[in-house]
């Protein structure tokens, strides 16, 4: 049975701290409060076989429902403590259900919700802690929680578009590699032997294969030195900001994928912007969060531009046009929002129009990676074919003769 640790204070407000078998934490507290406790804290205690080594992640689907399940408990007119609560308690996951308890037990000492989330800065991204930290003031927390929701969805479904496209190159890649392999170490040293013994003229394909073969045969080793110096080369660099702001600049001038990093990045800035504006945050502080949010060392640079120029009173939409970030349609659309006090909704209808946009763009560079690796691995696999039946062709050929 688990055990539960406790602390709080005795009937004669004495502090008592001990453990608690139970079922469950809301047992414990029902068995703790029989025995005259009251102030309870009490924690799940885990034996060393109980342990956990790393412990089920929580993932952004799991924040995705969260939100949905808190707003639903809130419309229906619980209380939030309550709602954490039973979400904590229903919950199969052992993280997602410990910090539901930790969060619980802040709400219970008398902190605020998004006090609570900011506990958990892994979890929580810093605009949707100071999106809910808005709605608290409003009043509006169901409904901008499920609008949260909804945002994590739509990121959660691009992302799972573009992994369902590169699934299929990526295994014809990997596939194809693996021929390769089998050919460069088993295949081809038996040919090799076998035209060696036949001291026959062999084709170019032939050479020029037989000569990759050995190289590979005898380098291997620096290859992959060389690749293992590179790649720790790269992550040296990018844990600087200078090298961080150069690799993002970097792939936002890579044709095609550049523009959809773009896009995704724009969609992303309107609809993080558009919540925290309906959520009655100011416009100042929502571009700072907003920003923090891209995580684009370009954009991020860009952007804190943006807001010293809108403290200077120049508005939004002009230095957006100046940093050359924003398409011109998202700039005209904002400056219409801004010129007719309607900025939060010209802010949504300009994320769902680059919504639309971005999935187009994401297919059309699944569209253009798919071929490009097939055509890659068929010349590499039809080099190799091509080498081998020339080289066969030929030693027919001079037998002949």
């Amino acid at each position: 049975m688990p055990k539960f640790a406790y602390v709080g204070v005795d009937m004669s407000g004495a502090p008592v701290k001990g453990t608690q078998k139970a079922e469950s934490r809301g047992d414990a507290e029902v068995a703790l409060f029989q025995q005259q406790v009251r102030d309870l804290r009490v924690t799940e205690k885990k034996s060393i076989l109980q342990f956990e080594i790393s412990g089920p992640r929580i993932k952004r689907d799991h924040v995705m429902h969260l939100s949905r399940q808190i707003a639903a408990f809130l419309r229906a007119g619980l209380p939030i403590l309550e709602a954490v609560h039973t979400i904590g308690a229903e919950s199969d996951n052992s993280s997602l259900r410990r910090m539901m308890y930790e969060i619980e037990d802040g709400l219970r000492s008398g902190d605020r919700f998004s006090d609570c989330l900011d506990r958990f800065p892994k979890v929580f991204p810093p605009f949707f802690r100071g999106i809910v930290r808005s709605a608290e003031l409003t009043g509006e927390l169901d409904t901008v929680l499920l609008r949260l929701a909804r945002y994590i969805e739509r990121d959660l479904e691009a992302r799972r578009k573009i992994k369902t496209a590169l699934t299929y190159p990526l295994v014809v890649a990997g596939l194809s590699v693996v021929t390769v392999v089998i050919l460069a170490a088993y295949v081809l040293p038996k040919f090799k032997d076998f035209f060696a013994n036949l001291d026959a003229d062999l084709p170019l394909p032939t050479r020029m294969l037989m000569h990759t073969t050995d190289f590979l045969t005898a380098w291997w080793w620096a290859l992959l030195a060389g690749l293992g110096v590179f790649i720790l080369l790269i992550f040296i660099v990018t844990r600087f900001e200078k090298g961080k702001y150069a690799r993002d600049a970097f792939f936002l001038k890579v044709p095609v994928l550049g523009e959809t990093i773009q896009y995704a990045l724009v969609e992303r800035f309107c609809r993080v912007l558009a919540s925290m504006v309906s959520a009655g945050v100011n416009l100042t502080d929502a571009l700072t969060v907003t920003t923090d949010a891209l995580r684009n060392r370009v954009f991020v640079r860009r952007l804190t531009e943006v807001r010293e120029q809108m403290l200077e009173g120049q508005g939004i939409a002009g230095p957006l046009a100046r940093t050359r970030l924003f398409p011109g349609t998202a700039t005209s659309m904002l400056r219409v929002g801004e010129d007719t006090g309607s900025l939060d909704t010209q802010l949504e209808v300009t994320a769902e129009y680059y919504e639309v946009e971005l999935d187009y763009k994401i297919a059309k560079l699944t569209a253009l990676f798919e071929p490009a690796v097939i055509i890659a691995m068929g010349a590499i696999v039809g080099f190799v074919a091509v080498a081998l039946v020339s080289a066969m062709y030929g030693i027919f050929n001079q037998v002949e003769i």
